[in-house]
């Protein structure tokens, strides 16, 4: 039979199997360098095929933005340059200084390793080849994308919505970012207004509310932690870098809790560290002190790490995402006795290069008495310990290329010793094909998540709506408890999906498996936006910042009008 004729799902799990074989072979030095800090994003087959970023395969000698159907930055569009190697170490030395604007978030800093990754990439020549079409075009499927927003709907998924694998293609449709037009603003419900709270971040990301209400971003390309402080609650007026030469920072967590911290804890992409803290503080009062000096034995991949603390200070929580997509190269068996390893890493913990990855772990608070908290948890790249309850509570990214409606990210409550799926099921009890038949052992050990989210969406940072005592602008009692949820935006979607934040409703600490849309109107067309929610924090005078992590980066500040 032609291969043109083959079915879809039959030529992807082809491709996955070859892949597999390929990754067999010993890496090059260059290869780790680019499963470490590139594969998330790019791919380097020869069909080009597209990711969050373009296949990077013939990437030497090619003019930038040369991959036909990728929505690249006009930045990059406009640069001109050429894939030479000598450019292309300036630009992963630092890529917004070498193109202004480019939406690359992070570079390599080592010289030696941009050398070796240049290396490798090198080797990738020769015809490109077009990726076997569709044996048939299926019309886009609108529901639940971009042009579906609207504040104030509500939505909830449930098991039985969930399509089988393979329903549609697996797309390649990341986001071409523009700017803001004409000095819009987000969407929001009725009663509320949007302003700008803060401006020209460095794509900051993830938010942390001091007790005097200064706020710390995690700048992770620039290797900061930045503080911005606002007099008037309004926008902010000082801002400063509080700590730097940090590598690829991205969660916080103040200890102890209360008015008196004495540090902020960050998670680097592979160890976390301590600041000394007061209260008021502006700058870093002294070099970072590391508590846990490597996270796993691997950092590729998802590299942002969550922090937060148990409710009585006393247990460090961190969450650490997977190195790949669904661990198709690590075999069917771990390095010893099936029983042995899950007795050190916890039942359903995946090995080789996903060793304690797609993992909460736990820590003391000096980082000492490392354990496995919960397994199973692809991406958990929003992480909290709800108030009242304890509950530690997670976003999850869920695994691309089964389709656009498939499988459904998810926040859900992370119980200890528990297993949520990844790599060889999802949602429960659905296998997933590409591992089909491996652990069959794990069929009914799944715990089904509480709240699903529209796949693809890419949920990030979330917070607990909490008034503070005496806020001035405090949001109406029914938010009281509410999660609120950074959708980052789809890129592996037909049409896109996401771009938005949602209020995930609660009851009795309980998710009720529903979410609203809260904040939307940053998506111009099926391949344009303007915006990125990455994270949320409630203000000490009660209003909700969203860090967009668009352009050079806004926090947005959501209020209700008076």
């Amino acid at each position: 039979m032609h291969a043109k004729s083959l079915p879809l799902h039959v030529l992807m799990l082809a491709a996955l199997a070859a892949a597999s074989s390929a990754h067999a072979a010993p890496r090059s030095a260059g290869q780790t360098v680019f499963q470490n800090n590139c594969a998330s994003c790019h791919s380097v087959d020869s069909g080009l095929s597209s990711r969050a970023g373009p296949g990077l395969f013939g990437l030497v000698g090619r003019k930038a933005a040369a991959v036909p159907g990728y929505n690249y930055s006009n930045a990059l569009i406009k640069s001109g340059k050429t894939w030479t190697r000598a450019e292309l170490d300036l630009f992963l030395a630092d890529p917004a200084k070498s193109v202004p604007g480019t939406t690359m978030p992070v570079g390599i800093t080592d010289k030696k390793a941009r050398a070796t990754l240049v290396d490798y990439l090198a080797t990738l020549q020769g015809p490109a080849t077009a990726a076997a079409p569709a044996t048939a075009a299926a019309p886009p499927e609108r529901s639940g994308s971009w042009d579906d927003n609207q504040p104030g709907k509500i939505h909830h998924i449930k098991l039985s919505d969930l399509p089988p694998p393979f329903a549609t293609a697996s797309a390649g449709n990341g986001p071409r970012v523009e700017a803001r037009p004409n000095g819009s603003l987000p969407v929001v419900p009725k009663g509320f207004a949007v302003s700008v709270f803060a401006s020209d971040t460095d794509k900051a990301r993830l938010p942390l509310r001091a007790p005097n209400g200064d706020i710390f971003l995690a700048a992770t390309a620039k290797g900061e932690i930045k503080l911005l402080r606002a007099n008037n609650g309004q926008s902010v007026d000082t801002a400063e870098v509080f700590a730097s030469g940090l590598t690829r920072p991205y969660g916080m967590a103040l200890w102890p809790s209360g008015a008196n911290p004495q540090y902020l804890y960050v998670a680097n992409v592979n160890a976390i560290v301590r600041i000394p803290y007061r209260n008021g503080d502006l700058k870093a009062r002294g070099a970072p002190e590391v508590v846990v000096p490597e996270l796993s034995e691997t950092s590729g991949g998802h590299t942002t790490r969550t922090l937060a603390f148990s409710a009585d200070d006393k247990t460090l929580l961190l969450s650490i995402g997977s190195a790949t997509n669904v661990a198709t190269e690590i075999g069917p068996k771990p390095p010893e006795p099936l029983a042995q390893w899950e007795a050190r890493h916890g039942v359903g913990a995946s090995w080789g290069v996903e060793t304690d990855r797609a993992t909460v772990m736990a820590f003391d608070a000096d980082g000492k008495n490392r354990r496995t908290y919960a397994t199973g948890l692809r991406n958990c790249v929003g992480m909290l310990v709800y108030p009242g309850t304890g509950d530690v509570m997670c976003n999850v990214n869920e695994r691309d290329a089964l389709g656009d409606n498939l499988p459904p990210d998810y926040l859900t409550r992370v119980k200890q010793g528990g297993f949520y799926g990844w790599p060889w099921y999802y949602i429960g009890d659905n296998e997933d094909p590409r591992l089909k038949g491996q652990r069959p052992d794990l069929k009914g050990k799944v715990i089904v998540p509480d709240v699903l989210i529209q796949s693809h969406s890419a949920p990030l940072g979330m917070a607990v709506y909490h008034a503070p005592k005496g806020a001035q602008h405090a949001f109406p009692k029914e938010y009281e408890g509410d999660i609120f949820v950074a959708l980052h935006g789809s890129w592996n979607r037909g049409v896109r999906t996401g771009y938005k934040v949602v209020r995930v409703f609660m009851k009795n600490g309980v998710p009720t498996g529903q979410y609203q849309d809260f904040m939307s109107g940053m998506v111009l067309s099926d391949r344009d936006v303007w915006g990125r929610p990455a994270g949320v924090a409630v203000a000490a005078d009660g209003a909700l910042l969203v860090v967009d992590d668009a352009g050079s980066g806004v926090v947005w500040r959501i209020a209700p009008q008076r």
